[in-house]
């Protein structure tokens, strides 16, 4: 396990922060492989939060299950996990709401996600360890709340964690690359 990191977005270096934190715990995965895990919808501005991370991911070749186009959500979340490969390292990401002074916080945490804890679902956990986008404040009217977030916020955030993962997961790519001897120009 690790310690985790709850940072805000406006902190300075912070996307450098992330990325050293994906580092220190991807370091101890070894040779499995990594898949992003973003849950999500794109009917609520609040919840775009992980099909945006996992559309920019996708468009960097990283490999992701939860897009725009193709969202992972309550209602196919079960099926969607039985196509991550056997043995995958999971990353799972998600919007969450939390205290006002938490907005804009994004949580690197070690074990599973549990989606829809913050409107009151009970859905499977997934993931091996989580990244979570505190979008706005929570305990009251939830749904509400996620529906009348500003998309700019929503996707401020979504960059910033895209942005950390891919360096981190294209950085690992190459330097695996670079141990067995493929030339990575």
């Amino acid at each position: 396990m690790f310690t985790s990191l709850k940072i805000h977005k406006d902190t300075p270096a912070v996307k450098q922060k992330l990325i050293h934190k994906l580092q220190e715990v991807l370091a101890s995965v070894g040779d499995r492989e990594i898949i992003v895990l973003c849950v999500g919808t794109d009917r609520s501005t609040g919840d775009a939060l992980g099909p945006l991370v996992g559309t920019s991911l996708a468009h960097a070749a990283v490999p992701v299950l939860g897009t725009l186009m193709d969202p992972v959500h309550a209602g196919n979340l079960e099926v969607r996990v039985k196509e991550v490969p056997q043995g995958a390292f999971i990353i799972a990401v998600d919007a969450c709401l939390g205290e006002r002074a938490t907005v804009g916080n994004v949580n690197i945490l070690p074990g599973p996600l549990h989606p829809g804890a913050g409107v009151g679902k009970e859905l499977i956990s997934v993931g091996d360890m989580h990244i979570s986008g505190v979008v706005n404040v929570g305990g009251f009217m939830e749904y509400l709340t996620l529906q009348n977030t500003r998309l700019a916020f929503v996707m401020e955030l979504a960059e910033l964690i895209a942005e950390a993962i891919e360096a981190v997961i294209i950085q690992r790519g190459t330097d695996r690359k670079v141990a067995v001897g493929i030339d990575v120009e």
